[in-house]
């Protein structure tokens, strides 16, 4: 009896034993799963990077695109402030017949700001020399729609080169290429849009309206 007696308490003290593994498992398993949700919560609640619109004085976007990117080196931000972009396009006049080529700013005044928007990096754009504010309501920024930044930088870096020229209805223009090279006409409409004009040009004694590209025409 005393043989089968001590065998049952060996194997109420290895059951105990399992059933202690058991649990310990459990809390392990639920340790592991709580630790995950607490680093996902964290995750989701650490500020993510977002664009933002800053105002500026008209005609300074280039300088505070500079004096940003100085700042950032300086004060060590590269880790919060990422892309500073000036939405341009570029501009072909037409001046005697020659092109001239300029940059001409999308959005005058604005200058887009790729952060991740704390009290540092907020501090450190809003007192950049020619900054404003904040596009927002007053007290707090409001992140621009990532499709409304994806779609302006798109447009930036597919543009369609523009081709101005300063004339209007009235004048008169020299014809300096085509088949009408060295005649001359009067412009009676423009279309900017398609860079063309409209002109009514005497050949052969009747007048002939003719339409023009601005690279074709000299303004007298």
């Amino acid at each position: 009896m005393t043989k089968d007696k001590n065998e049952v308490v060996e194997h109420l003290a290895d059951m105990e034993l399992g059933q202690e593994g058991v649990v310990s498992k459990k809390e392990e398993v639920l340790s592991k799963k709580d630790s995950a949700f607490k680093e996902a919560i964290k995750e989701e609640k650490a500020p993510q990077k977002r664009w933002y619109i800053v105002h500026t004085y008209s005609g300074h976007e280039n300088k505070v695109k500079v004096n940003l990117q100085k700042r950032i080196e300086y004060m060590n931000m590269a880790d919060k402030i990422f892309r500073i972009e000036v939405p341009q396009k570029t501009v072909t006049k037409m001046k005697d017949g020659k092109k001239i080529e300029r940059e001409e700013k999308i959005f005058p005044g604005y200058v887009l700001v790729e952060m991740i928007m704390d009290d540092d990096s907020w501090y450190l754009v809003r007192h950049t020399a020619g900054v404003t504010k904040f596009a927002g309501d007053g007290k707090k920024p409001i992140p621009a729609k990532e499709s409304e930044i994806k779609r302006i930088i798109h447009k930036t870096q597919n543009q369609v080169t523009k081709v101005e020229l300063d004339v209007k209805a009235g004048d008169k223009v020299r014809i300096i290429s085509g088949p009408f090279s060295e005649f001359i006409g009067d412009i009676t409409e423009v279309y900017p849009d398609k860079s063309k004009l409209r002109a009514m040009v005497s050949i052969f004694g009747r007048e002939t309206p003719v339409e023009l590209e601005y690279k074709q025409i000299q303004k007298i």
